[in-house]
C-alpha cells in the first residue's frame, strides 16, 4: 500500500481476490464514514448532516466481490472529507484563508454549488464549516486521501491490464431516492460516459442482470460517470470503467443512515452482478 502523510491513516481498505483472480476492481469511493477530529471541530452543523452525503453501506453490498475473484477497494473517509470522484483541482479558493492548496481549475457548476473535491456544503445544501480552512488542511486531505486512493486504484488497474491484457473498473455509488426536479428515479443508473468509457457488451450484460431481477435501469441519466470513470475508462487501451448508482430507497433509511429490510434482498442481486461482470471481463477479448 502507498504510504500516507503523518496525521491520516491509510485511506482505504483493499480486499484481494480469494480465488481465481480476474482483471476486475470494484471500488466504493463514497461509502467511508471516518472523519478526522480536525474536520469535526471545524463543523457548524451536526455530524449527521454531513454523514447523509455518504453512499452508506455500498461497500457492504459488494463485499462478496473477492470471493468471486475481484479486488474490492473501499474508502475509509467520508466524502465530505475529500470527494474521491472529483478532480483534485476542482477547488473553491474562497474556502481557504491563506489560498488554495493546489492550482484551481476553471469554476464548474459543482464547485459553485459547494461540491468540489473538498465539499463545503452538506446533504441539504447548507454550509458545513464554521471557519475557513487552511491551505495545509486542504493539502493534507488531497495528498493523504485523494492521491493515495487513486495511486492504489491506478496501480491495480495497470497491473491487471499488464497481466491479462484488459481490466474493468466498476465504480459503485448510491443516489438519494428523492431529488429536486427529478421524478420517478430509477432503481439503477449505469454510467459509461455515453459509450466512451467501456465496451458496450459489458454494460449490456450488467443491465440485463438488474432487469432480470426486476429492477428498473437507466443509462447515463442523470449520472453518466464522474471523474473516476472519465479518468480510467480507456477501452482502446484495454481499461474499461462503468459507474453504478443504486437508489438508496431500495436498501436504507436515508435519514437515520441505517439498513432497511431491503438490504438483505438487494445483496444477492449485487452478487449476481459481480459474478456476471467477472465472467464478462474474462470473456472479453484482449486488445
Amino acid at each position: 500500500m502507498p504510504a500516507s502523510p503523518d496525521g491520516l491513516d491509510v485511506p482505504f481498505l483493499l480486499s484481494a481476490p480469494e480465488t481465481g483472480a480476474a482483471p476486475i476492481v470494484f471500488a466504493s469511493p463514497h461509502s467511508g464514514n471516518f472523519y478526522p477530529e480536525a474536520m469535526v471541530s471545524a463543523l457548524c452543523v451536526p455530524l449527521m448532516d454531513v454523514r447523509r452525503t455518504e453512499d452508506a453501506f455500498v461497500d457492504e453490498l459488494f463485499a462478496s466481490a473477492p470471493r468471486h475473484g475481484a479486488h474490492l477497494l473501499a474508502a475509509r473517509f467520508g466524502r465530505s472529507v475529500v470527494d474521491l470522484n472529483r478532480d483534485p483541482h476542482e477547488l473553491d479558493p474562497a474556502m481557504f484563508h491563506d489560498g488554495p492548496p493546489r492550482a484551481c481549475a476553471l469554476p464548474t457548476p459543482r464547485v459553485e454549488a459547494g461540491l468540489g473535491c473538498l465539499p463545503k456544503v452538506g446533504a441539504r445544501g447548507e454550509a458545513i464549516y464554521g471557519r475557513l480552512l487552511s491551505k495545509a488542511e486542504g493539502e493534507q486531505r488531497l495528498a493523504g486521501v485523494h492521491d493515495v486512493y487513486h495511486g492504489q486504484l491506478a496501480a491495480l488497474l495497470d497491473a491487471q491490464r499488464a497481466l491479462h491484457g484488459r481490466a474493468l473498473l466498476v465504480d459503485c455509488h448510491s443516489m438519494p431516492s428523492v431529488q429536486p426536479g427529478r421524478r420517478n428515479l430509477t432503481d439503477i443508473v449505469l454510467g459509461d460516459r455515453f459509450g466512451s468509457s467501456s465496451d458496450p457488451r459489458l454494460v449490456n450484460r450488467l443491465e440485463r442482470v438488474f432487469r432480470n431481477h426486476g429492477l428498473t435501469v437507466a443509462r447515463n441519466a442523470p449520472y453518466a460517470g464522474g471523474y473516476t470513470t472519465r479518468r480510467y475508462g480507456r477501452p482502446k487501451r484495454g481499461i474499461h470503467a462503468i459507474q453504478i448508482e443504486i437508489n438508496r430507497g431500495l436498501y436504507m433509511d436515508e435519514q437515520a443512515i441505517t439498513r432497511s429490510s431491503g438490504f438483505a434482498r438487494l445483496r444477492p442481486v449485487m452478487e449476481a452482478a459481480i459474478m456476471e461482470m467477472v465472467e464478462a471481463i474474462r470473456q472479453l477479448p484482449s486488445r
